[in-house]
């Protein structure tokens, strides 16, 4: 069914972030009368509000009064905006619809859609899909929750190429219309503070798949319980990946090589695509990011000798375990992509030096015990920054209590990453991994984990450049 015309509508948007953006520029070339909504006042926003001088849009800025919906015909509503909050409720009570970018992407995109979604790993994956889909030749579009809103390319996407897309949680929570091959990597805790419990989590996580037919395909992580136990709901072909065990159709370790198997990925029977040496990222996390990628691209109908070329050139994502300099001996890493103890529990375990961990950020209202029970064990100090900064050194102070045999010399908290970085650079000797891997939003101080992992960066080659 063809989704309905925006012509003549009036189409109110919340938040004028990345998204927002988007919409604004997007939501006027289809004829549609645009109002913008931004907690922000105009002063914070000239910068902003200058680049839509020549665009038909109206801005209301400093709150989000409930009269915009009287005349609204479909709200829009940017990813970091809660669902929660008056005018969404009172627009559901109304029953005017509320949807957003990615909804009404996926409702007009001419190409096949691999959607990937996850607690953890989905960037890394997704940009892995992404280079797979190049490797086999497709004009490849990535986007999402990371890369470009694809709304701005979807006049530009032709029915051949292939759709790469990161979905995450917040996004899911609204939608509607699945990709036509859908993957759930895995479900932990994460964005409790959104969410509120583990049920709300999963059944948003659930919408990539949910909304799809009979004749589609989604892929699971069998090694993971929630996103094992989430494949039961699948409506269409089910396929799975794992590390520990064969799957009837997907990617899995046999031995030490990645085979892809079954009919949702091209070609016949067990088919190996590398040797596992072939991964050049850290870590065993990163083997499931690879096999998940395997399956998924497969679904996609990317062949196995496309999947080995991309693998063997990956060299990972931005501000995902990302080497930045040697200084003195001393291996610095942007992690900022790890908003979540998770990420950093996968971290912490990629190396075997000893660590001075760089934490903080803003508290998402997840569990930390075991992120400070390892870290104990594996830093040689924790440096905590930013807005939950005690709450992270009483956490990782706590468990060295309970370990005799703590590696850990110092817990220090400080302000932000600059007197992080400061203090790293005298505690870390030759030999010593300086990891930013916060655990925590970047909200208290950056608009995004880029900004904040981009900060590492200039901090690092400052102190490199003062050091030569």
């Amino acid at each position: 069914m063809s989704p309905e015309s925006l012509h003549g509508k009036h189409v109110v948007v919340l938040g004028l972030a990345r998204q927002g953006k988007a919409l604004a520029r997007w939501l006027p070339e289809q004829g549609a009368q645009v109002t913008i909504s931004d907690l922000r006042s105009a002063d914070d926003l000239t910068d902003d509000i200058v680049q839509f001088a020549w665009q038909p849009v109206r801005f209301v800025l400093g709150s989000h009064p409930l009269e915009l919906l009287n005349d609204c015909d479909l709200l829009c509503v940017s990813g970091g905006v809660p669902l929660s909050i008056p005018i969404v409720r009172e627009a559901l009570r109304r029953n005017i619809p509320v949807v957003n970018d990615a909804q009404l992407f996926l409702e007009r995109c001419p190409a096949p859609v691999l959607g990937i979604t996850g607690s953890a790993g989905k960037t890394t994956t997704t940009a892995l899909v992404g280079a797979m889909c190049r490797a086999a030749g497709y004009t490849t579009w990535v986007g999402g929750n990371i890369g470009e809103v694809l709304l701005d390319v979807l006049d530009e996407i032709s029915p051949d190429d292939r759709v790469v897309m990161e979905l995450s949680s917040f996004q899911l929570e609204l939608m509607t219309t699945s990709p036509g091959v859908a993957a759930v990597l895995n479900v932990t805790p994460n964005h409790l503070d959104r969410h509120g419990t583990m049920p709300a989590y999963i059944a948003a996580k659930s919408n990539i798949f949910l909304h799809q037919d009979h004749q589609q395909i989604a892929i699971f992580g069998l090694d993971d319980p929630n996103a094992r136990s989430m494949s039961r709901h699948a409506l269409g072909r089910v396929g799975y990946f794992s590390r520990v065990e064969a799957v009837p159709c997907g990617a899995y370790l046999h031995g030490d090589q990645l085979v892809v198997d079954g009919d949702c990925v091209p070609g016949n029977g067990q088919q190996v695509v590398c040797d596992r040496s072939a991964i050049k990222l850290r870590g065993q996390h990163n083997l499931l990011n690879v096999l998940a990628a395997c399956a998924i691209a497969g679904a996609g109908g990317v062949p196995v000798d496309a999947m080995r070329a991309a693998i063997e050139r990956f060299t990972g994502v931005d501000h995902r375990q990302e080497p930045v300099a040697t200084i003195d001996g001393v291996l610095w890493v942007n992690d900022s992509i790890a908003t979540a103890p998770e990420r950093v529990l996968a971290a912490l375990r990629s190396y075997d030096k000893p660590l001075v961990l760089l934490a903080g950020g803003r508290d998402k209202k997840l569990p930390w015990d075991e992120l400070a029970a390892l870290a104990v064990q594996t830093c040689r100090a924790v440096i905590a920054f930013g807005e939950f900064s005690e709450q992270v050194a009483a956490q990782v102070q706590q468990a060295q209590t309970r370990r005799a045999d703590s590696a850990l010399e110092n817990v220090v908290v400080v302000e932000n990453l600059d007197a992080a970085v400061y203090v790293a650079a005298d505690l870390a000797q030759p030999g010593d991994v300086v990891l930013l891997s916060p655990g925590g939003t970047s909200y208290d101080a950056y608009v995004d984990f880029a900004a904040r992992g981009q900060h590492f960066r200039d901090l690092v080659r400052a102190l490199e450049s003062a050091r030569a």
